[in-house]
């Protein structure tokens, strides 16, 4: 019986390489360092198979045996897929490898020496000798005894394994540029230069269906591998030249369908092309002779077009069919990833662009604020639910609110605008803080119902809310807080710490569990600086959430009261922001200012007949101290006139007058304890009930009413000339 030999006398190289003859020419074998050993004596030659030519062209499979330096002892890469490999012997193995990967390629090396284990199957990319690289398998086996060192098998990666490897990477990411790179690094296993041209339209993310054929307008969004590219080629971020991209768009769509083409040589692209300027931009060196053009077809009736994908080769090394064929499957298989990353790209500009319209403009003359958003990640399924705001109300006071909408993405930003603008409306129509979280309350039980809530995936129960009004002249504030983490107030002195609110369940809680919304007032003077904030600015895994808070009272406290504004909230959230964020962070700074002293007055008056007389004395004096003209004179003593005869008429008990002078406006207020709320009516001119109102309404910029715990503020704006200080 003819004895075998055993795989255990001979090396893994020696197998490798005997695997290759079939392949390979003899008289290449010989030639090559650590080929299989030549036919002894008396062995008649092999006849070499009639398609020799075609599958030399397919041969995949190279090895390289190292010693225990990792130098290269042995070599046969004569495949033509390895063309550019040529390491010679004694060189070391990370001559082949790109800098990047050096480190983690020699770790395993090494560890398969002083372990014996081997590690198959990692794809890892070779640099040939003139830039480009190559996309293999490798697998590091230990040398078989009597020979040490390692044996490096590399596989050319294989249509089949490649496909996968390339379809498990891309899609991972959301993001529309990761996408395109990660389309790009796989198809370069086809060529030296890959790219990515996408659709403008995908980039913003709008829709793409309607689009006219000849409309295409294409912005490289991937370029491998990475290297200094000639002046004038386009790169990642460029948009494509007009023509440019109408040449492809024409080139790719054939008979009403995207189809692949290939360009072979130089000489045709130029022609195509027709134009210098083109030809700099989008061939990538003297080098590159052929390209294949790849459309990114969404299917659907008609199909649409998200984009181009260039696979750039020498002239030495064609496109066969098979190759074109795995390049189409590929991309087909991949364009769906692309067209998930621009509808993730559409929703996530929606949200944005809906948070970023919620984010407070400016302080007012009584407040200085500012605010700080930051998504938990780029590339999240959007922006969070974290919203903040502050505005000017008419009475002259200022309202900060905060707010975290349980999830992410359109529901939670739908929801999340609704409650803001929802907030915002009930305050500037005089609500108390406490009496718009009740209406929040309700809002968000309601959009939580069987029809609007939960049938559309999305509930919104839990969300949280902190309102604070300050009132500038008594420089006070009312807080009301609906399940949110407390507010920091840091006073002039320096000290600091959270305000001690009431706890209350999140919005939308069980009737069982809902409670009066507890009002909490405190003051803060001018100087004194105010925190609103979101759980993600304090919450750590390491941390208790009173610690948390602690962290953020101290560094509120370093902020001086003359830093700016702006850049203290930036370093506050880049000090406290964890790392690796798990939910968006938000924090809002207001700065206390209030009116001067000498702004305001305030007098008290009994409700009798003759409070108006009392009230129309005091206002002319304060007038005449702050040097306003006669016309403002007449006009602001009729208007006190009208509103204390109204509170004497229709309410009972103490009567307040305050006048406020702002900028080129006077605030004028009248409280009373009455709890009617004034209306203008539309009698006739016998009428008289009302007419005091249509008085107050012409002579003011705007009037109102706001509710307090004793009764009621009717407050009027009167326009006047500048102030003489």
């Amino acid at each position: 019986m003819d004895s075998t030999p055993s795989s255990s006398s001979s090396s893994p190289f020696d197998l490798v390489s005997s695997a290759l003859g079939q392949y390979i020419p003899r008289d290449a074998a010989a030639a090559a360092a650590g080929s299989a050993d030549s036919p002894g004596e008396g062995t008649a030659p092999r006849q070499e198979p009639a398609n020799h030519t075609a599958r030399r062209q397919e041969q995949i499979l190279g090895v390289v045996n190292l010693d225990r330096d990792l130098r290269i002892t042995r070599c046969n890469l004569d495949a033509p897929v390895f063309a550019g490999l040529d390491p010679p012997v004694g060189s070391p193995i990370v001559d082949l490898l790109p800098p990047g990967d050096v480190p983690t390629v020699t770790r395993r090396l090494r560890q398969v020496l002083e372990t014996g284990d081997a590690h198959v199957a990692r794809v890892q990319r070779l640099r040939r000798g003139d830039g480009t690289e190559l996309v293999v398998s490798m697998s590091i086996l230990a040398a078989a005894e009597p020979h040490e060192g390692l044996t490096v098998s590399l596989i050319a990666m294989a249509r089949r394994l490649h496909l996968y490897a390339a379809e498990t990477a891309i899609g991972t990411s959301l993001d529309i540029g990761e996408t395109a790179q990660s389309l790009a690094e796989s198809l370069l296993a086809w060529g030296d230069v890959a790219a990515i041209d996408l659709d403008f339209a995908v980039w913003t993310g709008e829709g793409v269906t309607g689009q006219a054929p000849g409309r295409i307008r294409l912005r490289r969004a991937a370029l491998v591998p990475d290297r200094a590219w000639p002046e004038g080629y386009l790169t990642p971020g460029d948009d494509l030249p007009r023509d440019a991209s109408r040449l492809l768009a024409q080139a790719i769509r054939r008979d009403d369908a995207a189809q692949a083409i290939v360009i072979p040589d130089r000489a045709t692209i130029e022609r195509v092309l027709g134009s210098p300027r083109l030809v700099r931009a989008l061939v990538p060196s003297d080098r590159s002779a052929g390209v294949a053009c790849i459309p990114l077809v969404l299917e659907g009736t008609p199909p649409v077009v998200l984009g181009v994908a260039e696979v750039w080769r020498r002239a030495d090394r064609p496109f066969h069919d098979s190759e074109l064929f795995d390049l189409q499957e590929l991309v087909a298989r991949t364009s769906h990833h692309v067209d998930l990353a621009r509808q993730h790209q559409r929703e996530h500009t929606q949200v944005l662009a809906l948070q970023r319209r919620l984010l407070p403009r400016a302080g007012g003359d009584t407040v200085e604020t500012a605010s700080v958003y930051q998504p938990a990640t780029p590339d999240s399924a959007g922006v969070g639910g974290d919203w903040v705001n502050s505005f000017p109300l008419p009475d002259g006071r200022t309202a900060l609110v905060v707010g975290d909408v349980v999830g992410h993405g359109l529901g939670a930003a739908a929801t999340m605008g609704q409650l803001s603008m929802e907030a915002r409306a009930l305050l500037s129509a005089g609500l108390a803080p406490d009496e718009v979280l009740e209406h929040l309350d309700e809002t968000v039980t309601l959009l939580d119902d069987a029809e609007s809530g939960l049938a559309a995936g999305y509930s919104a129960l839990g969300s949280t809310c902190c309102i604070a009004v300050y009132d500038p002249v008594s420089h006070h504030v009312a807080l009301s807080s609906a399940g949110h983490l407390p507010p920091v107030l840091v006073s002039p002195d320096g000290s600091s710490g959270p305000l001690p609110v009431r706890p209350h369940p999140g919005l939308g809680a069980e009737f069982a569990l809902r409670e009066p919304f507890h009002v909490h007032t405190f003051a803060a003077p001018p100087g004194a600086l105010l925190a609103l904030y979101t759980d993600g600015l304090v919450e750590d895994p390491a941390l208790s959430i009173d610690e948390g808070i602690g962290r953020l009272a101290d560094a509120a406290a370093t902020v001086h009261p003359w830093d700016a504004l702006p850049e203290a909230a930036r370093h506050v959230v880049s000090a406290l922001a964890p790392v690796r964020q798990r939910d968006d962070v938000t924090l809002l700074l207001a700065r206390m200012i209030g009116y001067r002293k000498g702004d305001t007055a305030t007098w008290r008056l009994p409700a009798r007949d003759d409070a108006a007389a009392r009230a129309r004395v005091l206002v002319s004096a304060l007038l005449r101290q702050w040097r306003s003209s006669a016309d403002t004179r007449d006009s602001v003593l009729l208007l006190v006139s009208e509103l204390v005869t109204n509170a004497v008429r229709f309410a009972r008990g103490p009567i307040t007058v305050r006048l406020i002078r702002a900028g080129h406006g006077l605030l004028c207020e009248v409280g009373d304890t009455g709890n009617g709320r004034p209306r203008l009516g539309s009698g006739g001119l016998l009428d008289d009930r009302g007419r005091g109102l249509h008085v107050v309404h012409r002579l003011t910029t705007g009037w109102g009413v706001r509710w307090t715990d004793t009764g009621k503020v009717v407050w009027a704006k009167v326009a006047v000339r500048p102030w003489c200080r």
